[in-house]
């Protein structure tokens, strides 16, 4: 990720992909897994369906508890907002219709496996990191490139992590290379 000089009500976003040896419909098995997801993140802590959910669906709410060294101890509720399965997979926190960020899975056949995209748009809503804003206006840009660049660190690890997982778990009489 470049320097792109972006402040908060940019809506900056970054994305983030990985071709895996696995059919789109393997990979949709790990990714819509969200309760899976604070396995493959240092910050994601725990995550749990709300309503009786146990898996995803249009309209669905879960629950996120992050940690962050800099930002402390928080939870969110996210609900589903993008569900094609096994295409696709978004999610808006907070408010739906003005969420402090939005993340998407994005699983396209390619070359006998898949192409996997995991997208976040910061904003528009206010979030924690716009409390240090309000405190420092002046590092606005700063604040933003080095939490953009956070998220595209972890987010690099997650797919790495479905990566290993999707080409680990081959279907029965695949042989492994």
């Amino acid at each position: 990720m470049e320097w792109t000089g972006a402040r908060y009500a940019d809506k900056p976003t970054v994305e983030v992909r990985t071709w895996i040896a696995a059919p789109p419909e393997q990979v949709w098995t790990l990714v819509s897994d969200i309760e899976l997801m604070p396995r493959m993140s240092s910050e994601l802590q725990h995550v749990e369906w709300l309503d009786g959910r146990t898996a995803p669906a249009l309209g669905a709410r879960f629950i996120g508890r992050s940690k962050h060294e800099a930002l402390g101890e928080w939870t969110t509720t996210s609900h589903i907002v993008e569900y094609e399965p096994p295409r696709l997979l978004a999610w808006g926190v907070e408010n739906p219709q003005n969420p402090t960020a939005i993340w998407r899975f994005t699983l396209e056949p390619q070359g006998g496996g898949t192409l996997l995209s995991e997208w976040m748009q910061m904003g528009p809503a206010p979030s924690g990191l716009s409390f240090a804003i309000d405190r420092m206006p002046e590092k606005e840009q700063k604040i933003v490139f080095v939490r953009m660049r956070e998220f595209e660190a972890n987010m690099t690890i997650t797919l790495e992590e479905i990566k290993k997982l999707a080409e680990r778990a081959r279907p029965a009489g695949e042989a492994r290379l």
